[in-house]
């Protein structure tokens, strides 16, 4: 039975997004191997079929001795299973993998699922990022892109020349998250979907809630996810919280019934993305998106047809972007939603991602097989 091991570092967005792909490795008969951290998603994981390799791994951490003990670790998981193919996703792992990989000639497939601040930024640290990935992406099979900038970076500065292909982002689950009923007759409600830090556009939220409901005192601001260590804003969060202006649901497993129950999402990001899956997941409920005109956001919806786009942390231009869906007929922001879903349908269905992959580790083992018959 042919190995493929999985690399990325956080269980919750490995099922969140990839469980169709891993439900679709396993179906084709492959052993699948998944190095993650442990969390609360493990379980359901290795209840699918999925042979767990727990990698301790802190995304934003720089001691290098914990980032030495994690390579070894990850050294350790590939001499004992001995994958066929290995998929990376996310920074470490892309670049910490592909260099043992490269080492060992075991094939390997990179995600580029959004380049973070440590490539899109200056500094040292960003020369030492794009150097780094251009020696682990060196033997790269393919390096799969979301987003057509993120592509380009990486082409111009000669990092795995020849090898790059495109996905939709993660692609969303249109059975799952299937059109749901426009709540007409109800206050208008939008919805905040995130981890609560400055980058993915907080701040300009709050600002719009407290101006936006000066205005239309009916209207709702809801905020789902978990607040960032980091994050220097607590103390006004929890004071806009007390007053009304927010209502924090906290982090929840099922966003369904939240956007079920909203009119527009808002997703006002500046942080580096390769395709947010809030504004697919939104859209293929069939609500209207506001979100930044940047890479991973912009491609998500069509400006004034399925929602607007505004500038990154402009607070003044997202309320005007709310002033304008406000004044909207309710049949007109329905219709938002009804473009949104249909654009998700032609363009950010997951199968066509999955497919990509399979067709992508397809290559891989046929090609292996064929070497060993010379």
């Amino acid at each position: 039975m042919k190995k493929v091991l999985i690399v990325i570092n956080f269980d919750e967005g490995l099922y969140n997004f990839r469980k169709e792909l891993l439900e679709a490795l396993l179906k084709a008969g492959y052993e699948v191997h998944i190095a993650v951290p442990d969390g609360e998603y493990i379980g359901r994981l290795k209840k699918m079929g999925c042979k767990f390799h727990p990698t301790p791994l802190r995304r934003r951490g720089t001691n290098p001795i914990q980032e030495l003990s994690l390579i070894r670790r990850y050294n350790r998981i590939l001499c004992k299973v001995r994958p066929d193919v290995v998929l990376t996703y996310t920074i470490k792992p892309n670049i910490y993998m592909g260099l043992l990989c490269g080492g060992k000639r075991i094939p390997y497939i990179t995600t580029i699922t959004g380049l973070g601040t440590a490539v899109e930024g200056k500094g040292p640290l960003q020369r030492l990022t794009v150097t780094l990935y251009k020696a682990a992406l060196r033997r790269a099979a393919v390096v799969f892109f979301q987003n057509q900038a993120n592509e380009h970076i990486f082409r111009k500065r000669g990092i795995a020349p020849g090898r790059h292909k495109m996905l939709p982002g993660s692609g969303v689950n249109l059975e799952h998250f299937v059109y749901q009923q426009f709540p007409e007759g109800s206050s208008p409600c939008f919805l905040f979907i995130s981890r609560i830090m400055k980058e993915k556009g907080i701040e300009e939220y709050l600002d719009a809630a407290q101006e936006i409901r000066k205005r239309h005192p009916d209207t709702r601001f809801r905020i789902l996810g978990f607040l960032e260590e980091d994050y220097t804003g607590k103390e006004r969060f929890e004071r806009l919280q007390r007053e009304g202006v927010i209502e924090f649901m906290g982090s929840v497993e099922d966003v369904i019934p939240y956007i079920r129950d909203s009119q527009c999402t808002i997703h006002p990001s500046w942080y580096p993305e390769g395709m947010s899956n809030v504004c697919l997941e939104s859209a293929a409920c069939g609500r209207a998106v506001i979100t930044t005109d940047r890479p991973g956001c912009r491609e998500t919806i069509r400006d004034h047809k399925s929602g607007f786009l505004i500038r990154e942390q402009d607070s003044g231009d997202l309320i005007c972007k709310v002033e304008q869906f406000l004044a909207l007929s309710p049949k007109e922001r329905k219709e938002l939603g009804i473009q949104g879903r249909r654009y998700m349908e032609k363009q950010f269905d997951r199968k066509i991602v999955v497919e990509k992959y399979l067709c992508a580790v397809r290559e891989i083992v046929i090609g292996k097989q064929g070497g060993n018959n010379k």
